[in-house]
C-alpha cells in the first residue's frame, strides 16, 4: 500500500469518525479534479469544506420539512398557476418571499375545496424549512385532539410553549367541523400565542361571514377573526375545483383514448 493511499484510507476513516459526511462523500471526486487541474491545497481543502457546508445545509432542510409534519410534499414549482384563483396569482409572488413570516404576518385563505389552499400552504411552508425556518403543519381537527390528550395543566402548557417558537405554523381545514366553546377558546388561545410575532396560515372552506356555523360562540368567533386579520393576507380561494376540472379533462382523454382504439380495432 502506497502511502497516497494510506493517507486517503486515513482521511475517510477520520471523515466517518467526526461525522463529516459531506467530506467523505466528495473525497474521491475532489482528489480526481485536483490532481488532474493541478489545484492548490488551498482549493482542495475548500472545495472539502463546501461540501460538507452543503451536506449539512441539506440535511438540516431534509429534518426540518420532517419534522413540520406535512401529509404530503407539495411544491411550489408544480403549481399550474395560470389555474389559481386572482386572489391567489396576485398575493403569490410576495408571499414566496417569506416576508410574512419575518414580520409575523397571518395568512388566511377561504374558498370552495379542490382550488389550491393546501397545496399553497403546504408550499410555502416547504419554502420556509428550504430557507433554514421552523414549520409546523396541522389541521384544525388534529391541533385539538392533541390539546385535548394534553388537559392537564402541565402538559397544555408545554404544549402551548412549543407551538408558540414555530417560525410558522400552517392550520389547515379549519371549518370543516364545527368547534364547541370549549374547543373554539383553545384555537383562540393558540392563535393569541403567536399574533403580531409569529406567522400563521389558516385554510377554511368558509368566508369570514359564515364563522359563525364553525364556532357555536359568536363572541370567541369574533376575536379569533379580528386576531387572525390584523395585518394579515386575506386571500379569496373560491374558483371551480382544480380537482373536478382534472377529473373531468382525465375522463375525456381516455374516453377519446379508447374511442381511438376502437376504430384501430375496426380497421
Amino acid at each position: 500500500m502506497d502511502n497516497n493511499t494510506s493517507y486517503i484510507e486515513n482521511i475517510t476513516d477520520l471523515c466517518r469518525n467526526l461525522k463529516l459526511g459531506g467530506m467523505k462523500a466528495g473525497l474521491d471526486r475532489m482528489l480526481e479534479e485536483a490532481n488532474n487541474g493541478g489545484w492548490p491545497y488551498e482549493r482542495f481543502l475548500a472545495g472539502l469544506l463546501q461540501a460538507e457546508d452543503q451536506h449539512r445545509t441539506e440535511a438540516r432542510i431534509r429534518a426540518l420539512v420532517k419534522r413540520a409534519g406535512f401529509p404530503q410534499k407539495t411544491y411550489l414549482e408544480d403549481l399550474e398557476r395560470d389555474k389559481l384563483p386572482k386572489d391567489m396569482l396576485t398575493a403569490l409572488p410576495e408571499l414566496e418571499t417569506l416576508d410574512f413570516i419575518r414580520s409575523g404576518q397571518n395568512v388566511v385563505m377561504y374558498g370552495t375545496p379542490g382550488t389550491g389552499k393546501t397545496h399553497c400552504a403546504i408550499g410555502l411552508g416547504i419554502r420556509a424549512c428550504t430557507a433554514g425556518m421552523s414549520v409546523l403543519y396541522s389541521s384544525v381537527p388534529r391541533m385539538l385532539v392533541e390539546i385535548k390528550e394534553c388537559e392537564s395543566k402541565r402538559k397544555l402548557s408545554r404544549l402551548y410553549k412549543k407551538y408558540e417558537k414555530y417560525d410558522l405554523a400552517i392550520l389547515d381545514e379549519c371549518g370543516y367541523k364545527s368547534l364547541d366553546k370549549v374547543a373554539a377558546e383553545q384555537l383562540f388561545n393558540l392563535i393569541s400565542l403567536r399574533s403580531d410575532r409569529k406567522s400563521t396560515i389558516i385554510t377554511t372552506n368558509l368566508g369570514f361571514d359564515k364563522w359563525d356555523t364553525i364556532f357555536t360562540d359568536k363572541v370567541v368567533a369574533a376575536a379569533i377573526v379580528d386576531r387572525l386579520t390584523f395585518k394579515s393576507y386575506i386571500i379569496d380561494m373560491n374558483a371551480p375545483s382544480y380537482r373536478i376540472s382534472a377529473t373531468e379533462q382525465w375522463i375525456s382523454e381516455r374516453a377519446g383514448k379508447k374511442a381511438a382504439e376502437g376504430k384501430k380495432t375496426l380497421k
